[in-house]
C-alpha cells in the first residue's frame, strides 16, 4: 500500500495502486460545514453592465447563485471519488467589488454525515464564477477567475479556518 511522507496510507489508493473512494460506513454522522470563495476580476465596463442589469442573458448574480447551488449538489457527478451526500444547506453568495473590478463569490454548504462538504463549497464557487463569465463575456472576455479556496470546515476529525 502506498503510503505519505507521514508514514500514514493514502486514503484514495488501493493495495494494488489504484484509485478507489474511501470506505467512510465505519464513522459516525456528524455535523459537517465548509466555506470557500473565489473571484472574478474583469474591465469597469462588464462590472457597470452587471451593476445595471444590462448584460443581454439576464440577471447576472442571480443565475449565478443558481448554478453555485445547483453545482454543489452534483459534485459527486463531477469529482470521481467523492461521495454522494445529502446536503442540509447551501448558500452561494455574491458581491460586487468595485475594488476588484469584479464578483466575489462565497458559499456555504452543511450536512450530517459521514463525510465533509468540502469539494461540495468549491465546486460552488467555481461554478457561480464561471456562470458569472458565461453570461457576462459578451461585455469583456478577458475576465480573470481565481482565488479559489476553502476557507473554513468543521466537523469530523478536524477543524479548518483561514483567519482572514
Amino acid at each position: 500500500m502506498k503510503r505519505r511522507r507521514t508514514g500514514k496510507p493514502l486514503t484514495h489508493v488501493a493495495r494494488d495502486g489504484s484509485a478507489r473512494m474511501v470506505d467512510v460506513s465505519p464513522k459516525a454522522p456528524t455535523a459537517r460545514m465548509a466555506r470557500a470563495r473565489g473571484r472574478i476580476r474583469m474591465g469597469m465596463v462588464a462590472f457597470d453592465a452587471i451593476r445595471l442589469h444590462a448584460i443581454k442573458k439576464g440577471d447576472v448574480l442571480s443565475v449565478a447563485r443558481i448554478a453555485g447551488i445547483m453545482a454543489a449538489k452534483k459534485t459527486a457527478e463531477l469529482v470521481p471519488l467523492c461521495h454522494p451526500l445529502r446536503l442540509d444547506h447551501v448558500s452561494v453568495e455574491l458581491t460586487l467589488d468595485r475594488k476588484l473590478p469584479g464578483v466575489r463569490v462565497e458559499a456555504e454548504v452543511r450536512t450530517t454525515g459521514q463525510t465533509g462538504v468540502e469539494m461540495e463549497a468549491i465546486v460552488a464557487v467555481s461554478v457561480a464564477l464561471v456562470t458569472v463569465y458565461d453570461m457576462a463575456k459578451s461585455a469583456d472576455r478577458t475576465m480573470e477567475i481565481g482565488d479559489i479556496s476553502l476557507i473554513e470546515k468543521s466537523g469530523g476529525k478536524s477543524d479548518f479556518r483561514i483567519c482572514n
